[in-house]
Order: structure tokens, then sequence, then C-alpha cells
């Protein structure tokens, strides 16, 4: 039999005599066909995304509608029984399964991933038994479920109903999509944890692979099956969602509406107008809220009871600040605590890890090699790389740009010997060299700016002026002066006064253009500019481009804002983005899912140090009283923040021997944080001062630099997705040029006839030659197009368009004046728009656009050249004296080259 004929004649008939079904009728018990659990790896060939073929599983076996639990690898019968058994092991690593099975119908080879070996089995395991192993081994049996729900038998009818584990998800009719594979992992194994008694759990998954709809699943699953009721059953359970901002609150908000049925709705959103209310079930806020004082001075979570929440999730929990989040989550310590990041562990994330993950086993963190140590990894990671090979997440190509600034330094009196206007402020402190680092930071250059943005409209221009973007800015004015400048590019040709806007708060209309950014189906605005507020949680499908005009060190934010265009949109069509990068923020690509190596460890005793000091005025002396002190003792350990008395004096006791960070800010100061040694037994002193903040603290400021662009380090080959420098694509476009046009001659041959220049133009487009963008990067914006590309194929000086019109109105006099007055008119406008745009003016087209339109158009205008015939006739012989035959005869020698 072939395989087909195999499986319909022997392998489904001993999975129903097993006890598995083939029908989704119980929602229990059954197994599905072919089941497709990724979507097909997104390769960019071009600018196109194409998509490999998914990854699917002959037979996935559900002990409920919410759990799977084994994988099937069918063969033909001719085929030994375990031929199939290592596609099935990769199927169920995949999904996260603890069984997977070959067979070939006649027998059936089991590998069991607790033992780590194989049997072969006359007939399938019943679906109780597979069951009960799995309950034995993750220990997750009836003895650990019983603390809450009593007793019950594993195979009685209604256990998918009261075991979260195994109740059905969110119908797909209810919420609008069914969990994918790696989302039913990750709530698997959350829920799992919980059941057997684990406080702290963290997810890690990157941007748009769906934290918070597999938060809301996981909640569905806790809640309808009444296990968080029968923590306590005097009242019902209760989950606090806890953002960092309000409209990623907001999100969740509605993520979770359908918790909401009929009249009654469970959820309430913390903060603005509305009191906290102790009736529901499913709370929404932000830390700001809940931090709020009220009259006496204390804050929101301090005054709702410790036992009120049975679980808190925390979403994007690595960039909420470790002595926010920690508070409130030491105030509701006897709850489950859920951490929630996008991003792998880092240096600069190192607390959300130590603490979430301290319940988790320790791993290798290579395990090749056994010197490399171990680690205590999250319950699920899920990362770009998987997301885009999945098909779930859009793959992205780069484009990376520098400034002639960017690329070698400013110095100030380079700028002064330029003629450009230095402005210092008093309280400046002067560098010797200011880098991308500094820029808009510490040295404003408007004159860089404006060059990045005209370099920016240009290639939008190129890939789609309509395409929705963010441009990530140093801070709020440089947000401004982007979308200001971009405005003025795009307003008048699309005629939206908010084309491109600044989103730089949460309130007001900045609210209501992220929403319409967010939305498919709105045109406008089409650009937002950012600092800090869009780069994390910002659910922005139809994002095409990710535009950093802002230095980034940290891998971590990084992270954070190229996911703002890793999600797919249907509604657009859109498989894949494109990050333009003017600051080298790239060099941060790694592959964030390799464990990066062993926490540091937690300090150990004595505890007898002590650290003192006084907080001071910097430029006054003065003692600041009431500033906030906090000691950082260890990877997650704290004390304080503490305040200052009135003699700007604080303590802190029972510190370890080493060093510490101590961090000290007050308001109307600048924070300072600082390195101290402690000693065992001894007392530390380390006075603090701290600067005060300037409003409108000054940057130095220079204006009338000549900025251009250096160089554009990458360009991509559409037809093979190779990557080339600047010098290798100039190479690449010359040998492409002269295949096509072996000789100067040759090459205004081709420019002079219309359809032949199109057919030409767009060989050379299908080889990723665009002429516009050679102009850009060339910096010869206004040169003609023909002597740019005799430029890069044979070294022909270039000329601009100016130059060729004016050469035409002195030279070919004879040629304007033998023509009547109407049509001279006709001759010398023709020429206006080649000056302005290019010879692809002077075609009958344009005669359809203003003053022509206005003349009568074509119709009109080909009377005053005697008909059609003279009209074509003097269009054809301006293009040729635009270009005259003379330039070509001095011809240059034949090249060959290889074909491109």
């Amino acid at each position: 039999m072939n395989e087909a004929d195999t499986r319909a004649r022997k392998i489904e008939p001993k999975l129903k005599a097993s006890g598995w079904t083939g029908g989704l009728v119980t929602r229990e018990f059954y197994y599905q066909r072919d089941h497709e659990y990724t979507k097909g790896q997104l390769t960019l060939v071009g600018n196109e995304a194409r998509r490999g073929k998914p990854r699917k599983v002959d037979y996935l076996l559900r002990y409920s509608d919410g759990f799977a639990i084994a994988a099937i690898e069918a063969k033909p019968d001719e085929d030994p029984a375990d031929a199939g058994l290592e596609q099935a092991k990769a199927y169920a690593r995949d999904l996260g399964l603890a069984f997977a099975y070959s067979t070939n119908g006649d027998a059936v080879v089991e590998y069991d991933f607790f033992t780590k070996s194989s049997r072969t089995l006359d007939l399938f395991p019943p679906p109780a038994e597979l069951w009960a192993r799995w309950k034995r081994n993750i220990a997750v049996g009836p003895d650990r479920v019983a603390e809450a729900s009593g007793a019950y038998d594993a195979g009685i009818s209604d256990d998918r109903q009261t075991n979260p584990l195994l109740h059905s998800y969110c119908a797909e009719s209810v919420c609008g999509s069914r969990p994918y594979y790696f989302q039913e992992v990750a709530v698997r194994r959350v829920i799992q944890r919980f059941l057997r008694g684990q406080r702290r759990v963290l997810l890690a998954m990157a941007t748009g692979s769906g934290k918070t709809f597999v938060a809301f699943q996981m909640v569905w699953k806790l809640i309808k099956s009444g296990w968080l009721k029968r923590l306590h059953p005097e009242r019902p359970g209760r989950v606090l969602f806890l953002a960092d901002r309000v409209f990623l609150r907001d999100q969740a908000y509605n993520t979770f509406s359908p918790l909401a049925g009929g009249a009654s709705d469970p959820r309430h959103a913390i903060g603005g107008k509305d009191p906290f209310t102790l009736n529901r079930d499913v709370y929404f806020g932000i830390y700001q809220a809940l931090w709020a004082p009220d009259e006496n001075g204390r804050r929101l979570f301090e005054r709702i009871p410790r036992n009120f929440f049975d679980l808190v999730i925390i979403d994007e929990c690595h960039r909420s600040g470790f002595g926010t989040w920690r508070e409130i989550l030491d105030h509701f310590q006897g709850a489950m605590h859920l951490g929630m990041t996008a991003t792998p562990k880092r240096e600069d994330n190192i607390d959300t890890y130590v603490y979430f993950c301290a319940e988790e086993p320790e791993v290798a963190v290579d395990p090749s090699d056994p010197s490399a140590g171990t680690y205590h990894a999250p319950a699920f990671e899920y990362s770009l790389g998987q997301g885009i090979e999945d098909g779930f997440l859009a793959t992205y190509k780069v484009h990376r740009v520098r400034t002639t600034v960017d690329a070698s330094g400013l110095r100030l009196e380079d700028a002064l010997e330029q003629g450009a206007e230095v402005f210092i402020p008093e309280e400046a402190v002067v560098r010797d060299v200011y880098t991308t680092p500094q820029f808009e930071r510490e040295i404003t250059l408007p004159d860089r700016t404006r060059r990045m943005v005209e370099h920016l409209a240009a290639l939008l221009r190129r890939y789609g002026h309509m395409d929705k973007t963010m441009v990530f800015c140093v801070d709020m004015d440089h947000a401004r002066l982007v979308a200001r400048l971009l405005q003025d590019e795009f307003g008048p040709v699309t005629g939206f006064d908010n084309y491109a806007v600044p989103i730089i708060s949460e309130e007001g209309e900045a609210r209501t253009w992220l929403e319409s950014l967010a939305d498919s189906d709105k045109q406008a605005p089409v650009v937002a500019t950012t600092a800090e507020l869009l780069t994390t949680g910002v659910d922005v499908p139809p994002c095409r481009n990710i535009v950093f005009m802002k230095t980034v060190s940290s891998p971590v934010l990084f992270k954070q804002i190229i996911g703002r265009g890793t999600r797919l949109d249907d509604a657009t069509g859109k498989l894949w983005f494109r990050i333009i990068d003017f600051t080298g923020a790239t060099r941060l690509f790694d592959e964030w899912d390799r464990p990066p190596g062993p926490a540091p460890e937690a300090p150990e005793g004595p505890f007898t140090a002590s650290l003192e000091g006084v907080v001071f005025d910097e430029n006054t002396t003065a003692p600041i009283r009431g500033a906030s002190v906090s000691v950082r003792t260890g990877p997650n350990t704290q004390q304080g923040p503490i305040r200052t008395d009135a003699l700007g004096r604080y303590c802190f006791g029972n510190l370890p021997q080493g060093k510490l960070s101590l961090s000290a800010g007050a308001t109307g100061y600048v924070q300072r944080q600082k390195t101290v040694e402690t000693v065992v037994d001894k007392t530390t002193r380390e006075d603090i001062s701290l600067k005060p903040t300037r409003k409108g603290r000054g940057k130095i400021r220079v204006e009338g630099l000549t900025v251009e662009i250096a160089d554009e380090a990458i360009f991509t080959i559409e037809q093979t997705g190779q990557r080339l420098t600047l010098d290798e694509y100039r190479d690449h476009t010359r040998r492409c040029i002269i295949r096509a046009a072996p000789s100067k001659r040759t090459l205004r041959e081709i420019w002079v006839d219309p359809e032949r220049r199109q057919a030409f133009l767009s060989d050379l487009q299908s080889a990723s030659i665009h002429p516009e963008v050679l102009a850009d990067v060339l910096n010869q914006s206004d040169a003609d197009q023909f002597d740019l590309l005799c430029h890069v194929a044979f070294g022909s000086p270039v000329r601009t368009r100016d130059d060729r019109a004016a050469a035409l109105r002195n030279r070919d006099q004879r040629f304007i004046n033998r023509h009547a007055e109407q049509a001279r008119k006709v001759i010398l406008e023709l020429l206006e728009k080649y000056r302005a745009a290019g010879i692809g003016q002077v075609e009958p087209g344009v005669f359809e656009v203003s003053p022509f339109r206005e003349w009568g158009g074509a119709y009109t205008i080909k009377d005053w050249f005697g008909g059609v015939p003279g009209l074509r006739a003097s269009l054809q012989e301006l293009r040729e004296r635009i270009y005259p035959e003379s330039e070509v005869n001095d011809v240059n020698p034949e090249y060959t080259a290889d074909p491109c």
C-alpha cells in the first residue's frame, strides 16, 4: 500500500481501536489529520516575500481540545515502522509534546521524551494511559490538583472542564483566532508550573508573537475551569495585568474582552476618573496609577489587601524598572507572578530573569561544553528568528546609510572653517570630537537632520511614500523636527495635513494618531516620529518601515524597536518590512534565543556593613531633604528607596561586603548612580552631589553645516538576495549597463527612443538598479539619468539637467525659432519640464498636465505643429538635441562583460 492506503486501512483503525476518534465531536480523545502547525518560512527575494512549505504532522493526538499530547508520523506499509521516528520526534519537540510515534500500520514505535527511550508496540496507547503517564512524569497528577479541587479521576468526562490544562481555549468564533502551536506550548507550560506550585514564571516571546493573547488564553483556562476559585471557594479568583503605559493597558483590556458575557463584565481598568472597585475579577493597571498616593501619602497598591490577587501578570517586565514592579510584587507576594518579555537575557534586563526564573531548573548554557556552566531558563522562549522561520512574523530587509558627519565625526573648529555658525550654551562642556551617539543629545545639527530626512524622503518615494513608517528619534524636539520636515516633503503631494506626526505623549491628539496609524484601512497619518513612547508594546501591523535616527546601544531596546515591524498584516498583504538605519543600530542583530551565560550569584554574608552619607546640591552644597536613595546589593536584591532627613542624611545597614550600586534622585535634580565599596563590620561614608535640572537645558547648536550622504553600506540584489557594498553595487550596475549598451553611442540610441528606453530601464530595475537611487547615493540629485549611467559605465563626466537645458537653449536657437510662436512656447515649456524631472517629461503624456492642459491638451497642441506627425517629429528632435550625437562621436571601445 502507499501511505494514503496505509493510513486509511491500517493506522486509523488502530487509533480508533485504542480510543482515539477521528472527528471533533466530544472535544476529547481525538486526532487531527495532516495538522499544519506553521505557515511556512518567509524568505525575501527582492521586494517579494515568498513562503516555504508549512510544517505539518500526519496525526496530532489531543487528549482534549485544549491539550495536545502526541505526534504520529505515518509511512507506507513497505517501510520499517521506525522509518519516520526522527521526523515524529522533531514535530513533537516543536509542539512541546511528550510522546512521538512512527508507524507503517503494522507496528508502532513509540519515543517517550520522559524516559528518553523507544519501544515497539502493536497498538497505540489509549488516551487515559498517555494522560496518566504524562501526569506522573510531569508531577501534575491528582495529588497536586487535589490541593485545590479535591481528588478526582482523570478519566471522568468532566475532567477537561475542571482541569485548566485540559479545558478548552476560548473559541475562535468568540475571540477571533485560535492559538498557534507555540502559543499553546507557552500556555501549557505556564499552567503546568502553577499547578505544581511554582510562584514565579517567565515567558520570553518575540514582539508580534502574541504574548498578551497567550496571557488571555491562560487566564481563560484558569478562570473558566474554576481552578482559581477553588483555591479559595469563598471568593472568585482575581488577576492583575500590569503594564507601564496606558495604551498597553488598554490593548490588554480589549484582548481580554471575551471574558465579558451578557450584562456582566469581570474586567476593570485601574486609573482615570473611575475609583478602584473590589467586585471585579480581572484588573488592568499601569505602574503609575498603582503608585499614585492619596492625601495621606499611601500608594494605591498599598491600599489593596495583600491577598486580593491570585495572579499578577507583568507585561514588558524587562522595561518596567526594577524598583517599581518589584515593590508591587512584594506587596502581592502571595499571588503567582507571571512576567512577559520580548527579549532574551542581557546585561540590562538580568534582574528580570533572576527574579522570574529562580524556581526553574538549571540547564546547561551549552550542552556540548560543560565548562560553560548552567542557567535558569524561562518557562518558554520564542525568538524573532523562529517566528520568521515558522512564517508567523514578518521578515525584513536592512538599508544602512551614513552621513559624512557620522562617518568622520564633527570638530567644532572644522564646522567654523566651513562657515557654519556654532552656538555654545554657557553651561555646555565642549568635546574635542562629536560622534553619532552625541548628535541631538549634546549637539544639535539641523543640517544633518535635514539631510537624513531628504534621503529618507527619496527612499520613501522609491519604495512607496504611502507605506506606514515609524521613525525613532533622539528626543521629543528631534521627533518634532523630523515630523515637520517629512510633512513639508509629502504633505503637499498627498494633501494630508497629518502625513507625518510626532507621537510623543499618550494623551489627546497623539492617541488618535496612534490609533489611525495602527488601522490598516486609514491612510493617514503615514509616518509617526517618536523618541521612546512607541518602542514597545504598540501594535501597528501595517508598519512597513522602521527608521533609526537615534543611536541605540541596548540590544533589548533594539529588539523592542524592530518588533514594531514584525507583525504580519493580512489587510495590506504585508509579509516583510524594511529597516532604514542611519545610526548603525543594526549591528545589534544577533541570535537572541541563545543563552548568554549563567547569572551572577547573589551576595553572601555576613551582612554587617553599613553605608551612610548626605545628599546635597552640587552648586550650593545645601543638603537636599526628601531625596530618594536606594542601594542595590545583588542581581535582584535592593534596599530602599528611602528618603533623606532634614539634613539630607541617609543610612543603610545589614549590607554585604563588596561593590554595591548606590542611586539617588530628587525632584528638580538629575538622578545619579555610583558604585561604592563596603567593608565588613564598618560604616562607609558616601556623600552624593546632585546637579539641578535645567529647564530647557541647552545643547550646542551648529547651523550652516555641509552634510552629505557618505555611504549606503548594503544594497540588495533582488533576484538573488545578494548584498553588496556601494562599490560592489556600482560594479554590478556597470556590468548590467554594458551588457545592454556596450558603448555610449548605443546607450544614447536607446535613451532617445522612448520605447527602448523604457524597456532598458525595466531591465535595470529587475536587476535592482534604480537611477534615482544612484543619484541619491552619488550625491548627484540634479544629474541627468543618462549622464549618471554613462558616468558609472564609461567614466563620463556627470552633467545636470540644468546644464543640458541651458546648452540646448544656447546652441539650438535655430531649432527653437523655426517653430511658430505657439509651438515655440510648447518647446520651451517641455524644456522646463525636462529640467525639473528628466527626459520622461518629453513624452505625449505630459500634455495632460498643467499648463498644457489649459492650452487644450494634445488635441489642440498637435495643430500648432501641423498635426500629429509634426508634433511627434518635434518631440523626437527635442530628445535628440538634449543628447546631441556629437557627444558620442568619440566612441568608447566596445566593452565585454559577464552577464549581470
